[in-house]
């Protein structure tokens, strides 16, 4: 494979290049390219007698324009159980958000890091102020959503997202906890749940919050198509929401902004529940095999997760690019260096869930690069070592903002002894409750404990390092006075090649007891008849009595396809 091939890497922003880009620099017939652990996608769906069904139609699917938007949007709804009224489908999740970002964001937006790049790239591009919440490595990338809230108050910020799971690290959070923050978060002018991972998770039996999205003003819900059913190069996906702001969406996409691909897929989905819910249940298997085989390396971390794909720090002394760059032209596996994301670095790979025989080819390849004879372990190469550029303006206005200093920069100036500028988060293990919500009707929801966590996450050794601070980008408004919060103190790196030790589960957030009273867990979706917090009833979305629930389009629902709550529990 072409040397130039893994330029095409240093060539692209927060994204990595694309197969056909891979393909055509290699010279590489179709189909003949490196196994992927880099595009998060389903490997078991569609099947294969699916593919050669659509093969056998493609003259005829590709020659003619497809219905509107509305045809397709309603034959999903029919199939997911949702009213119509609530969905908007796009091309590609990536569409919403820049129509999100667009129409529903005035001038700040907050958003945990890592992440995907588009939810901090987007909104700097349109000029808005991006505040972002660094997740602690020394705490496991877990979100707290206490301090997450306290952040968006100190920082003033308009517009809240949370990834559930969050990429690039598959970390979950349980549904009542974010139906706790959505309602804490009620006077902020939207609130995103991003669950384009969602249907790989198994922490919980109907983990999504579509349902209580519906029937809150100020919620919306977005989901992937592509990656569930491994079909990244269709570009489809669609937002759940109350019918006024789903409306707002619906109505800037072009008629036709779905292809003839995505509808033939979603006409023939009907049939194939139970293939799609198995192939479901394959991954959630692989992912614990593979989990399994990367943590036998020695000094390798691999982070819990609830996506198709693990995260996983290097062994000290190994580099990201160089560890990529060998995979790729000595191994013919490729897979994901994060280095160009906000909040990580080229320590950290995003590796996707793949059958076990290229999960076997994965680790022999690691194993050579990372402590094989011929050149030792994997460390940047003398002449080109990290120095290229970020590819994300964000990081590279950062390291300007700081004189070069990066991170030791940012620790000196959320220290207090540095310029002003960038603003640290709050510490890990705080504590803070979750700020109050806006005053709304009574609702006769009953209270139940807080059920705990089947999969918290972990925290790994050693102990923190500095993590990028949130820079704020172009603001309309004058920002709200800093957040200090106190840096990590560096930690002396361990010697290389030694086996990590399995990571201790990250401390339990305990909030008082006066706030755990003030801020009680709902032990269900809001009862119908009972708007949720200024929303629409339960009955005014779904055009009922309130009591009975009637498919969108008033077709039975298919066999294999329950409904959006559990869209991937059956089987």
């Amino acid at each position: 494979m072409s040397g130039n091939v893994t330029s095409l890497f240093r060539g692209t922003a927060a994204h990595s290049p694309s197969m056909a880009a891979l393909t055509r620099e290699s010279g590489e017939a179709v189909g003949a390219g490196p196994v992927d652990f880099c595009i998060p996608c389903n490997p078991y769906f569609p099947t294969p007698a699916m593919f050669d069904e659509m093969a056998g139609r493609l003259r005829d699917i590709i020659t003619y324009y497809p219905s509107g938007a509305e045809t397709i949007t309603a034959e999903l709804c029919s199939l997911l159980q949702l009213p119509p009224q609530c969905v908007a489908m796009g091309n590609g999740s990536t569409e919403l958000i820049t129509w999100i970002d667009h129409l529903l964001v005035r001038e700040s937006l907050a958003v945990p890091v890592p992440t995907f790049g588009r939810w901090t790239d987007q909104p700097m591009e349109t000029g808005k102020r991006v505040d972002m919440f660094p997740l602690q490595e020394s705490g496991g990338f877990a979100l707290d959503l206490a301090q997450y809230a306290e952040f968006i108050r100190v920082r003033g910020t308009r517009v809240a997202v949370v990834c559930n799971p969050n990429n690039p690290d598959g970390g979950f959070l349980h549904k009542h906890a974010l139906v706790q923050f959505m309602d804490a978060m009620a006077d902020r002018d939207l609130v995103v749940i991003d669950e384009s991972f969602l249907e790989f998770a198994d922490a919980e039996t109907e983990p999504s919050v579509v349902q209580e999205a519906m029937l809150r003003p100020n919620v919306v819900v977005l989901r992937s198509l592509g990656k569930n059913f491994g079909l990244h190069g269709i570009r489809f996906g669609y937002l759940v929401a109350n019918p006024a702001l789903a409306g707002r969406v619906r109505a800037m996409l072009p008629k036709w902004n779905l292809n003839s691909l995505a509808e033939h897929v979603v006409f023939m989905l009907r049939d194939h529940g139970p293939e799609y819910a198995q192939s479901l249940h394959q991954v959630r298997r692989d992912r614990l095999e593979m989990a399994g085989q990367l943590s036998s390396l020695p000094g390798l971390t691999v982070y819990p997760s609830q996506g198709n794909f693990l995260f996983v720090r290097l062994p000290v002394g190994a580099e990201g690019t160089v560890v990529r760059d060998r995979m790729l032209t000595e191994h013919r596996v490729l897979v994901r260096e994060c280095g160009n994301k906000i909040g990580s670095s080229s320590r950290f790979l995003r590796l996707v869930v793949r059958p076990q025989a290229d999960v076997r080819r994965l680790v022999s390849g690691l194993e050579q690069v990372l402590y094989g004879s011929r050149r030792g372990a994997a460390v940047p190469e003398p002449a080109t070592g990290t120095s290229y550029s970020s590819g994300t303006a964000a990081v590279d206005r950062l390291m300007s903002e700081t004189n070069g200093a990066g991170l030791r920069g940012i620790a000196v100036q959320a220290a207090g002894t540095g310029p002003p500028g960038l603003v640290a988060a709050p510490a890990a293990g705080t504590g803070m409750p979750l700020p109050a919500a806006v005053p709304a009707a009574p609702a006769a929801a009953a209270i139940g404990p807080m059920p705990v966590p089947t999969a918290p996450r972990q925290a790994p050794q050693p102990a923190p390092v500095p993590q990028p601070a949130p820079y704020p980008g172009p603001a309309p408004v004058p920002h709200p006075a800093p957040y200090p919060g106190p840096a990590p103190a560096p930690h002396p790196a361990p010697a290389p090649r030694q086996p990590m030790p399995a990571p201790a589960p990250a401390p339990a957030q305990v909030a008082p007891a006066a706030a755990a009273a003030q801020y009680p867990v709902p032990a269900g979706p809001t009862p119908p008849g009972v708007p949720a917090h200024g929303g629409l009833t339960a009955a005014q979305v779904r055009g009922t009595n309130g009591l009975e629930s009637v498919p969108a389009t008033g077709r039975p629902a298919p066999q294999g396809w329950p409904n959006a709550a559990g869209m991937s529990r059956t089987g």
